[in-house]
């Protein structure tokens, strides 16, 4: 049976992902998420729900599937169409309604996935979560337990065009009124749901969009060699054109990582030391702390410190840290792979706010990108690698021993000097290998020493693809481990 992940569910479309299941999914979030109404009144006022998703081919087949499970228990669903998850999220707000996106995020377009919001647009919590999991089960081995809606109690279908317009002015309001003039942007879409709305939003906010790349999407090209995991081609036409920075997005545009006006890409990190150093500056830094993950670079907590900057760690996912923010009152938090919350702005992370809000940085400080990156903070070298295994649970048990043998290993090694992260992935049999250290030299040799280990200890090779995954569920890592 499907269980969510640390980011909804995922799978391989019309497989992992069949419509049959997506379905039964619909119908346990309109039971667990929008409660109905005493029976025989028809359909009650306020059964609403938010459904949005981004460019993948699998993309219309899945977002009927859901709708059709969703109508066929009496609730009505706004289909906002082609939609950033964080103006899926925006929407939830407006219309105060749960909501879903299609979508698998950075995952090539083979993939697909459906993540939740509640009523508000926060994610779900676990016990939430675990309600889904059960009534899906529920469903899928016994059926509904009464009979579906008829008559004038079925859940009906609309479209709302105007949702991509709503979500622009809000964009655009978060500048509180400043412009972007002046400024030479190139853009990056990922051929993916950013493809119309954040090259509108820039240009209305007064940059001058001088290029947009992956931006025509085929229902195959998303994040093909573009995008956040992939900002090489960005980074070209930034030089090329001779743009002051340029803006690269993923397929569902809830990241972003950022090139300057010389090529070289700024990532999660840096623009996260950007906005704490600058907001702190402005008094806007509630309790002049910020959250991140334990992937943070060792760099970025030096900076803050030298900065007076509090610096709180949870695990990787942007759920953590939007936990944390929302625990504490606190105003600013992210992820190295892009995920910014601006959480007197957003309920989650957003690519497009995040890119708008860097170039008005850009132009408020009156320099470029390059020499604000520069000076944020000094990156130690940092190695990322991915190891498949025969099972990810081995690694607490006693066929792990020989692993976290390895991490005290190189950790004294290190002598304090650059540090060690082991996690599993949450949605698939790998285990991640992070390591810092004085040298890049000493890095790759620590985290090929790992590998290694891991290989040995439990199995399966090197999985290939991109270093950005979803993580374990929150908590306090213990030191050298991810739990």
């Amino acid at each position: 049976m499907l269980r969510f992940g640390t980011d909804g569910v995922r799978g391989l479309a019309n497989a992992e992902l069949a419509p049959e299941l997506v379905m039964a999914l619909g119908r346990a979030a309109a039971r667990v998420l929008v409660p109905p109404g005493p029976p025989g009144l028809g359909r009650p006022a306020g059964r609403r729900f938010v459904v949005g998703r981004d460019t993948r081919l699998s993309g219309p087949l899945l977002q009927a599937a859901l709708s059709a499970g969703l109508a066929s228990e009496g609730v009505e669903v706004l289909d906002v169409g082609v939609l950033p998850t964080p103006g899926v999220a925006h929407m939830s707000v407006e219309k105060m309604a749960p909501a879903a996106v299609i979508s698998a995020s950075h995952n090539p377009y083979w993939d697909n996935g459906v993540k939740f919001f509640s009523p508000g647009g926060s994610k779900l919590t676990d016990e939430v979560e675990s309600a889904l999991e059960h009534e899906l089960g529920r469903l899928l081995e016994r059926g509904p337990a009464q009979p579906a809606v008829a008559k004038d109690e079925v859940g009906v279908l609309v479209t709302d065009a105007t949702a991509a317009r709503h979500y622009e002015r809000h964009l655009l309001s978060c500048l509180g009124g400043r412009r972007l003039g002046g400024l030479r942007v190139v853009l990056d879409c990922a051929n993916g749901a950013a493809f119309e709305v954040a090259p509108r939003a820039l240009r209305r906010a007064g940059a001058e969009v001088v290029a947009v790349i992956g931006d025509k999407p085929d229902g195959t090209n998303i994040n093909l060699q573009c995008g956040s995991t992939a900002p090489g081609a960005l980074a070209q036409a930034v030089v090329s054109h001779r743009a002051d920075l340029g803006l690269a997005f993923d397929g569902d545009a809830d990241r972003l990582i950022a090139v300057d006006g010389d090529g070289h890409p700024v990532d999660g990190d840096r623009i996260l030391a950007l906005f704490a150093t600058d907001m702190a500056a402005r008094g806007e830094l509630a309790g002049k702390s910020v959250v991140v993950t334990v992937m943070t670079n060792l760099g970025f907590h030096r900076a803050m410190q030298s900065a007076g900057v509090n610096v709180h760690t949870v695990t990787v996912g942007d759920r953590n840290v939007l936990e944390a923010l929302d625990a504490h009152g606190w105003a600013l938090g992210g992820e190295q792979s892009g995920h910014v919350i601006f959480r007197s702005l957003a309920t989650t992370g957003d690519g497009i706010l995040t890119g708008l809000l860097l170039a008005d940085l850009v132009v408020r400080s009156g320099r470029s990108l390059a020499e604000l990156a520069r000076a944020a903070m000094e990156r130690l070298p940092q190695v990322l690698r991915s190891v498949r295994v025969g099972s990810r649970d081995l690694l607490d048990q006693a066929a792990g021993e020989p692993v976290w043998q390895a991490v005290k290993q190189v950790e004294q090694e290190l002598g304090g000097q650059g540090r060690v992260v082991l996690r599993p992935s949450g949605t698939e049999p790998v285990v991640r290998v992070m390591v810092e250290a004085p040298s890049q030299e000493q890095a790759e040799a620590a985290a090929d020493h790992l590998v290694a280990t891991l290989h040995a200890a439990l199995g399966g090779p090197p999985a290939p693809g991109p270093q950005l995954a979803e993580a374990p569920q929150a908590g306090t890592p213990e030191p050298g481990r991810a739990s």
